[in-house]
């Protein structure tokens, strides 16, 4: 019976095959500087090592260099949104230009599996926002020391609650004064939900506006059309909504309703998600440079990792409201 397991071709399997040392092989393999080995010589051992299949071993090759040549991001437990996706593709395509790895990995609360960074080895750990102390042990007693944002630093994510206050100013400018706030019911949110409800709370008292009127909103279970009654009945003419999401669900349900949007209540979202532009009437809704933000943070691995270069600037992570049909002056 024909062997189905093919061995691995190793370096000595090269060095047979092309005539010369496996420290000639692994010289060549490794393009260690300072050799005195001919082109003829490497040239030779490259062919053989193509020709016989060979494929690095990565466990080895980390072992001797010290380095994995990839980068762990810790996600936090939310919905992988547009914005999020946004931001790992562009941090994903920075390192793979510099030779380098992205894995994402989201931790769950009670999560009773080993973290991956224990087995994975990686050059750099990424969080969303600093570790806690907890895990700063854990990533320390593996091994790795290479940690972004740095232990005891803040989140690297400046529009985190610039957007909320473009979302309340725009409707303050067209002449809104009874506002209400329509909150994502995702469990996993309810860290960032209430940090964007608070910054809106701030901003309405600023602007002296009354007070913000906060309801939980779910397309799929009759709150949206619960919290648009009510908000109609105590004279909410505009809505800050959490996402795009969930401003789509305040728009369908004042729809269904027999209100006009934005004629009897204005409705702004955030993260000018594709669903923004494609709803109808099209969302007004925040725009954060999340491509921007993983471009920034890959820039800080590498220079973690290797020494490259830091960003020259800080995040490049402008919030922009974009209007569209949602939103209108007051009575037009």
């Amino acid at each position: 019976m024909a062997d189905t397991v093919r061995r691995r071709i190793t370096a000595a399997d090269i060095a047979a095959a092309a005539g010369v040392s496996r420290a000639t092989v692994g010289f060549v393999l490794n393009n260690t500087p300072g050799q005195t080995i001919s082109e003829g010589t490497r040239q030779r051992v490259l062919a053989e090592a193509a020709r016989l299949g060979y494929r690095p071993h990565r466990a080895a090759q980390t072992l001797a260099r010290g380095r994995s040549r990839i980068v762990l991001f810790v996600l936090p437990d939310w919905p992988l949104e547009h914005n999020m996706r946004r931001y790992l593709d562009e941090a994903a395509h920075v390192l793979d230009e510099a030779g380098f790895s992205m894995v994402a990995y989201t931790r769950h609360l009670g999560d009773r599996s080993r973290p991956l960074w224990e087995s994975l080895d990686p050059d750099v750990v990424v969080g969303f926002s600093a570790f806690d102390a907890g895990t700063v042990k854990s990533l320390r007693a593996s091994g790795i020391t290479k940690i972004f944002p740095q232990p005891g630093g803040r989140a690297h994510l400046p529009g985190l609650s610039a957007g909320t206050t473009l979302q309340v100013r725009h409707l303050h400018e067209l002449g809104h004064v009874r506002l209400a706030f329509a909150e994502s019911p995702d469990p996993r949110l309810a860290a960032l939900n209430a940090h964007r409800l608070g910054t809106a709370r701030r901003t309405v008292h600023d602007l002296g506006l009354g007070e913000l009127s906060v309801h939980s909103v779910d397309y799929r279970d009759g709150t949206a059309d619960q919290a648009v009654g009510r908000w109609h009945r105590a004279g909410v003419t505009a809505v800050v909504a959490y996402n795009d999401d969930v401003a789509a669900a305040v728009t369908g349900a004042a729809l269904r309703s027999g209100l006009s949007v934005p004629g009897d209540l204005s409705v702004v979202g955030h993260d000018d998600s594709p669903l923004a532009a494609l709803f109808v009437p099209a969302l007004t809704s925040v725009r954060m440079n999340s491509s921007g933000l993983g471009r920034f943070v890959a820039q800080e691995a590498l220079h973690l990792a290797d020494g490259r270069p830091r960003p020259s600037s800080g995040a490049d992570v402008d919030v922009t409201l974009v209007p569209r049909d949602s939103t209108a002056p007051l009575g037009a």
